[in-house]
């Protein structure tokens, strides 16, 4: 598994919880938990992001030592 695919993963991962808890913070009225929810969404978009530039960089470096 590539850094990248993990990177992908946690992130999925992240915002799987983000949802949940964004969920539990609406049922209990709880903003605080809510809020707690969004940001580990963004950290997962985030680390989604970080995976896929990784995974694209890999593939560019993998083309160029092809070439030689």
């Amino acid at each position: 598994m590539t850094s990248g695919t993990g990177d992908k993963l946690k992130g999925v991962g992240n915002d799987v919880k983000g949802r949940t808890k964004e969920a539990i913070g609406d049922l209990t009225d709880r903003n605080d938990v809510h809020a707690e929810g969004k940001r580990d969404r963004m950290k997962g978009h985030a680390q989604e992001a970080t995976g896929k530039v990784k995974e694209t960089l890999d593939k560019a470096g993998d083309k160029l030592r092809e070439k030689r």
